[in-house]
């Protein structure tokens, strides 16, 4: 596909711009959002709050989001021409402006849907500056994730054992910890746990099986 693209719209060999807040953090929350959620969606609607819904259309905030759902990193120049790939591979998408309240002047919310009838999952994440994104909702939980390192996430109802669990197998297997947090909001709990080095595919699969969780991501 022919890339239409002026000496404004490429910053660098390491971003598609003209913004590294309003593109490339974009880009970046949109891509983070897509590994957290199931497979096979095929439409998405993004909530724009605060200077991105005042700014989407001349920043290429729109195009930016687009391509971190499909998949495209801040420095793909696909980016680009992320409408016309949405459309070959069968994605629709809106763009609503809305307030959402307390929360950082770039931040959108992602719901993404599913042709086979089953929930819609929100995702909801900011653009803080210089490339760097928090995302602080997942699946209706607060969270404060900045995409730095190799981490679990983990949502369950309130049963006793689940971080001593986790931690051991963690340990028991040569894993460092850095940072595990809890977020609870009533019964449900959300467990958020950051490694020094990526997780094996075989002790992730233990984990998952050893708990009753509602939803267990690993982004590596």
């Amino acid at each position: 596909m022919a890339v239409n693209a002026s000496i404004f719209d490429i910053i660098g060999p390491v971003m598609v711009g003209p913004s590294s807040s309003h593109t490339a953090g974009a880009c970046k929350i949109a891509n983070v959002a897509q590994k957290m959620v199931d497979p096979g969606f095929n439409e998405v609607d993004f909530y724009l709050h605060g200077s991105f819904a005042k700014t989407y259309k001349g920043h290429g905030t729109n195009r930016a989001l687009v391509g971190g759902v499909l998949g495209f990193g801040p420095e793909d120049d696909r980016i680009i021409n992320a409408f016309e790939y949405a459309k070959i591979k069968g994605l629709s998408y809106k763009f609503i402006e809305t307030d959402l309240g307390e929360v950082h002047p770039n931040t959108v919310r992602m719901i993404f849907k599913y042709p086979d009838g089953r929930a819609p999952i929100d995702i909801q994440g900011s653009s803080i500056g210089g490339g760097a994104i928090v995302i602080n909702r997942i699946y209706g939980n607060p969270i404060e994730y900045y995409a730095k390192r190799p981490t679990l996430f983990m949502a369950y109802g309130e049963q006793k054992g689940v971080i001593a669990f986790v931690s051991s197998i963690l340990y028991n297997d040569g894993y460092n910890i850095h940072e595990m947090k809890t977020i609870k909001d009533g019964d449900n709990v959300m467990l958020v746990c950051e490694l020094d080095e990526p997780l094996r595919d075989d002790i992730f699969e233990k984990i998952k099986a050893g708990k009753d969780f509602n939803f267990i991501k690993y982004i590596g």
